[in-house]
């Protein structure tokens, strides 16, 4: 059990060790990847930087994913989850995620392009993997982009999710995989949903420490 995103992140960068000091390239999923990756990318010296990806919404429970997009159009879509989902609610639901993204770079990664991955090692963190769909299509992404290894780390998941990443990644570091899997957040003690101002924090504070460590 976490006590919050900072202790789970401090403990997944210990996990993560192999990488300190390697030039690595540490990229969250907004939002509550973001505080994650932070810390994560503090203990390694690593590069930080963003990468959003965003969950399709089944139309009768928009919290269940039937699949992902990512802010290059890379599309994961899950077969069985999108079985009687028209071609054009599917469309529909891509076109909402796409004005979801935009708003999402401009506001935590205030405009600036994605980092340059290619030939690097990336790890991709998120506070737990549920259905995913967000990290599929998020890796599919990062293989376009040209990386070198990519490596998908996070607290929690299921054991069968686990299972399904190491057939996509090249290297998979989660935490915790109860078998009784319910939701993300029963591993936390605290889990609040993370707001783009409190995103947005992590991304000026990780700015500043970088002017910090230059002047240094």
């Amino acid at each position: 059990m976490f006590k919050d995103r900072k202790d789970a992140a401090l403990q997944l960068a210990k996990a993560l060790e192999d990488y300190k000091d390697k030039k690595v390239v540490v990229l969250g999923i907004p939002r509550g990847g973001v505080e994650t990756a932070y810390y994560v990318a503090r203990h390694l010296h690593a590069e930080f930087s963003l990468l959003v990806s965003r969950k399709l919404g089944h139309p009768d429970n928009p919290e269940y994913a039937f699949g992902a997009l990512a802010e290059d159009g890379s599309i994961y879509i899950n077969p069985y989850a999108r079985e009687g989902i028209s071609e054009e609610t599917i469309n529909r639901t891509v076109g909402e995620q796409k004005k979801e993204i935009e708003r999402r770079i401009n506001i935590l990664r205030k405009g600036k392009s994605f980092p340059v991955i290619h030939g690097k090692t990336v790890i991709l963190v998120d506070d737990g993997i549920a259905t995913g769909a967000t990290i599929f299509a998020a890796i599919e992404m990062c293989k376009k982009r040209g990386a070198a290894r990519i490596v998908v780390a996070a607290p929690v998941s299921s054991h069968s999710m686990d299972e399904k990443l190491i057939n996509k990644a090249d290297e998979v570091i989660i935490l915790h995989k109860p078998y009784n899997f319910f939701a993300v957040s029963q591993v936390y003690e605290t889990f609040n949903n993370l707001t783009d101002q409190a995103a947005l924090e992590f991304m000026d504070r990780w700015e500043m420490e970088k002017g910090v460590l230059k002047e240094d």
